[in-house]
């Protein structure tokens, strides 16, 4: 396969990479990432002209203290929210089940108050102000959510709640695997974008925690 058709190369556990693939890989700025076995990135190999500058990294830090911030902060719950409800809409579609569609129809309710609380803070607070108001709200839809989830699949594959570590059943180590993709993709672009993926603006600067990632995962 010609280098031009590779976009990233990811490696887990129990496998090599040359060096002469690495410069290959550096050559065309394709992302080299090292994964967990659960699927969590641990490590990954960028291109030297990648990076954030002194000046972004700054205005990342204002972003706190500053109404941008929440504006931004609020956008993507509320994008968040909304593609919940989506999916909760198109699985309604597909179930015969009475009693079901009223379960998904209840959590839809539940999902909407909750962007209702976000859309109520005043826009001229921080995120400093009010992050525990943001996740909150945040965690009320996504527990509604998955528990709803957790009762639509396959009774095989049924479970009651999100767990991360370590996933208490099939469905959870599925999702935990699948985030640990989706950071990666998103630490990547943070990258080239040149924003710094551990200073965040909803999500504590925790050390060796990609702030930011989370904040847009």
């Amino acid at each position: 396969m010609a280098a031009t058709k590779v976009d990233q190369i990811m490696i887990t556990i129990h496998a090599a990479l040359t060096t002469d693939a690495i410069e290959l890989a550096l050559e065309y700025n394709i992302d080299i990432i090292f994964l967990k076995n659960t699927g969590q990135p641990m490590g990954r190999v960028w291109h030297s002209k990648l990076g954030s500058i002194s000046t972004i990294r700054r205005k990342q830090l204002f972003l706190q203290d500053s109404p941008l911030g929440l504006q931004l902060v609020k956008e993507w719950i509320l994008e968040k929210m909304d593609n919940q409800i989506r999916l909760l809409k198109k699985l309604e579609v597909n179930r015969r089940d009475d009693e079901k569609r009223a379960i998904i129809r209840d959590t839809i309710e539940k999902i909407e108050k909750q962007k209702a609380n976000i859309m109520s803070i005043n826009n001229k607070e921080t995120v400093n102000n009010v992050r525990n108001m943001l996740l909150g709200y945040e965690g009320t839809a996504g527990r509604v959510y998955f528990e709803t989830l957790g009762k639509l699949i396959p009774e095989k594959y049924a479970f009651e709640a999100r767990s991360r570590n370590p996933a208490k059943d099939p469905f959870n180590c599925m999702l935990n695997y699948s985030y640990g993709i989706l950071y990666s993709s998103v630490e990547k672009a943070c990258i080239i974008a040149g924003l710094d993926p551990y200073i965040g603006i909803m999500h504590t600067d925790n050390y060796n925690k990609k702030a930011l990632v989370y904040d847009y995962g």
